[in-house]
C-alpha cells in the first residue's frame, strides 16, 4: 500500500497521444494559464531543424486562448533551440537539466503565474513528469513523437 503512495510521483495526471491533442479549450477548461513544454520527442521530431505547420498552428491557437508558452528542454544545443523557437516566437530554456525542476519554478516566478495554473508537458516520465511533480505543478504525458509520426 505504501508503496503505492510513492509510485504517484512517477504519474503523469493525464496522457495524450500527440501535443495537438491538448486543446486551447482543454487549457481554459483546465485554467492553465502557463504550459511548459518538452521540445525534442515532445514538440518535435529530435532531427527536425524548423518547426512544423502544425506546431506553429498549434501555438498560435494557444496564444490566442491566452495561455503563455515556454520550452523547456534538456537540450544543451543553444544556437538550435535559439533557431527552432524564435519563428514561433516562443522562448526557450536550454540545459534545463530535468528532472531538476529550477528552470520550471524560474519560469512560474518570471511570469508571474501560480503553480495551480501551469502544467508541464513531456514525453519522458523521468525527466519531464519528475520535473513537474518536484515543482508541485501538474504533469501532462505524450507519446514519444517517433512512436507516432
Amino acid at each position: 500500500m505504501c508503496y503505492n503512495k510513492y509510485m504517484t510521483i512517477f504519474r503523469a495526471d493525464k496522457y495524450f497521444r500527440r501535443f495537438e491533442d491538448v486543446t486551447p479549450e482543454l487549457l481554459k477548461k483546465e485554467d492553465i494559464k502557463l504550459l511548459l513544454c518538452d521540445l525534442d520527442n515532445t514538440l518535435r521530431l529530435h532531427s527536425e531543424k524548423e518547426p512544423a505547420d502544425e506546431l506553429a498552428d498549434w501555438i498560435e491557437d494557444c496564444k490566442n486562448a491566452g495561455v503563455k508558452i515556454v520550452i523547456i528542454s534538456n537540450n544543451g544545443r543553444k544556437k538550435m533551440m535559439k533557431k527552432f523557437c524564435e519563428p514561433i516566437n516562443v522562448p526557450c530554456v536550454w540545459w534545463a537539466k530535468k528532472p531538476m525542476s529550477k528552470k520550471l519554478t524560474e519560469a512560474m516566478a518570471e511570469y508571474k503565474i501560480s503553480p495551480k495554473n501551469t502544467v508541464m508537458l513531456g514525453d519522458k516520465w523521468s525527466t519531464d513528469v519528475l520535473a513537474a511533480k518536484f515543482a508541485k505543478i501538474r504533469a501532462w504525458k505524450v507519446d514519444h513523437r517517433r512512436d507516432i509520426v
